[in-house]
């Protein structure tokens, strides 16, 4: 079986204070927040995902949302350089995370900017959203770094929503799923299917049939049961407050040896 490697970061007690783009803000509970985030982290330790804790850093208020602060592709990690200037604080204990795992790394340079929740991963494949956080020099570097390794990079236009992963993922058999009035141009993927719920749009790849989703999307866990898949359900509401997702709260490394 695959090496599966997840590296999460605990909530602090300022994440009602994080950035937001799309929503209005909302009273947010900490300690609710905390609970939801350890039963997230459970579900992949069930599933038979290790998982590493970067160090928390409660002057970060978004630092829970860890996968913004890399890209992975094999085993080569890009250290991102946000379009949010304050979020940038949050990738050196990250970086330290993805070296004491054996990542390869290189990083984005000014005036390049890049968030990992722009980057979606379908096999060799690697979509990158151009929006509020990632410009086009951010792409350039991403493309500089990853197809020398074997990926076919493809910017996507993002403009309804903060990061391209906020408006979709993708299922084990590729097929990108999206929430349309969140998706600029679904014409972009080869094969998409939309979903009826925003949450909807956001699943982690467990491994085998099993997909981690936000039980806010009761309608779209039916939907992939139908489809012969078996969601797991996490209740993140607190996060999804915060325009966060079940994609950003870890980075996934599978395979580090390959």
């Amino acid at each position: 079986m695959p090496s599966r490697h997840a590296l999460v970061r605990r909530p602090g007690p300022r994440l009602a204070e994080g950035l937001l783009t799309h929503l209005d803000r909302r009273r947010v509970d900490p300690a609710l927040a905390l609970r939801q985030w350890e039963a997230y982290v459970r579900a992949l330790r069930e599933h038979r995902w290790r998982t590493t804790e970067v160090a928390p850093d409660d002057d970060c208020p978004d630092a829970v949302f860890v996968e913004d602060t890399m890209a992975v592709f094999r085993n080569v990690a890009l250290l991102a350089r946000s379009g949010a200037t304050a979020r940038r604080l949050e990738v050196p204990a990250a970086r330290q995370a993805a070296e004491a795992l054996g990542c390869s790394l290189n990083a984005v340079r000014a005036p390049g900017t890049l968030d990992g929740g722009d980057v979606l991963k379908i096999g060799d494949t690697v979509y990158v959203g151009r929006g509020c956080r990632t410009n086009a020099e951010g792409v350039r570097q991403l493309r500089a770094v990853f197809e020398p390794l074997g990926a076919r990079v493809i910017p996507v236009p993002v403009s309804r929503t903060l990061h391209l992963k906020s408006a979709v993922t993708a299922l084990p058999d590729g097929t990108v799923i999206g929430y349309p009035p969140l998706v600029d141009d679904p014409s972009v993927f080869p094969h998409f299917r939309p979903v009826l719920e925003e949450s909807g749009a956001h699943v982690v790849l467990l491994g085998g049939d099993a997909l981690l989703m936000a039980a806010s999307a009761p309608r779209t866990a039916k939907l992939f049961t139908r489809l012969g898949y078996r969601p797991v359900l996490v209740d993140i509401g607190e996060f999804e407050k915060r325009e966060g997702c079940v994609t950003c709260l870890s980075v996934r490394l599978r395979d580090l040896a390959s």
